[in-house]
């Protein structure tokens, strides 16, 4: 039997954590990085090694993976003196799982090609609960063969994966991505608004709405969850504002507008200047209660 490959991880956060368990679980030897070790003990107690640079990490791995936070997080891990292509050998591959830049994405490609080193970008969608659940939808950038060879990697954390073609392709998919989200989010945040104000009750109302033409990812799993006022972080407010940032400097190269993408976006740096960067990307609907002058919060208990 062919032994494993040796994964690398680098990051472990909201979404990343879960990510790099399913891996473990699948039994893959994984070592893993991140700034705080104390974010990676989990996955330390659970079998994985830990290492204290990127550039370690490739060097103990085969496949190495990261999700980090913003683009500048991606240069430092990836191409940074202590980044995996630092430590990564002729026949590695790296992969990066974040939201980042189409251009950036292609310059690690390029820089890895010289070395002899594979490099795919995979951006995900489906949030902490896909995370949890194996069940994000990958987007993926990259010459096939390296993509094929991480495949079996993608399959233990998720159910859709699909090559968009060379390098960029899978971020400039996410952006995709992202501007269908932004929009949609808006529509649920007025939906749910309108419906509290008219006095309905939501949850009945959500059991209506979902299953027919208006029903959505965003409809099933932010809905609730704005309903009763969680807005912890599934994906955050501060991340949602980098992507669509990526997206409307992609799209003004394009000459292309999108405005109701812009109009997200001011809504978003709204919800950041009231300080709630930090949150979920539900907090959408309190900067539009805001503009109604409504405070946003659970109905009173029945019980």
């Amino acid at each position: 039997m062919t032994a494993k490959p040796a994964v690398g991880w680098v990051g472990t956060g909201v979404m990343g954590a879960a990510m790099c368990g399913h891996v473990l679980d699948a039994g893959y030897p994984v070592t893993v990085s991140t700034r705080t070790k104390a974010k990676a003990r989990g996955l330390i107690d659970r079998g994985a090694v830990w290492a204290d640079t990127p550039a370690e990490v490739a060097a103990a791995s085969d496949l190495s993976f990261a999700i980090v936070g913003f683009p500048e997080d991606v240069r430092e891990v990836f191409l940074g003196g202590s980044g995996l292509l630092a430590g990564a050998s002729a026949g590695d591959a790296v992969v990066d799982m974040t939201t980042s830049e189409p251009a950036m994405a292609v310059e690690i490609a390029e820089q890895a090609a010289l070395a002899g080193v594979g490099a795919v970008d995979a951006p995900v969608s489906g949030g902490d609960v896909g995370a949890r659940n194996g069940t994000l939808s990958i987007m993926v950038g990259g010459e096939e063969e390296t993509v094929e060879r991480v495949r079996p990697i993608f399959e233990t954390m998720g159910a859709t994966i699909v090559r968009q073609g060379g390098p960029g392709a899978g971020q400039h998919t996410k952006a995709v991505n992202q501007i269908l989200i932004a929009t949609t989010v808006i529509g649920l945040s007025e939906a749910l608004l309108y419906g509290r104000r008219a006095g309905l009750d939501m949850d009945s109302v959500l059991e209506s709405v979902s299953g027919g033409a208006a029903g959505s990812w965003s409809l099933s799993n932010y809905g609730p969850r704005m309903l009763a006022g969680d807005f912890e972080p599934g994906f955050y407010v501060d991340h949602f504002v980098k992507d669509m940032g990526i997206a409307l400097r992609e799209a003004a190269a394009m000459r292309l507008p999108v405005p109701g993408l812009a109009l997200a976006h001011e809504l978003y740096v709204s919800l950041q200047g009231q300080g709630l960067g930090r949150k979920g990307t539900q907090s959408l609907i309190l900067a539009l209660a805001r503009m109604a002058g409504l405070e946003w919060a659970p109905p009173p208990s029945s019980s």
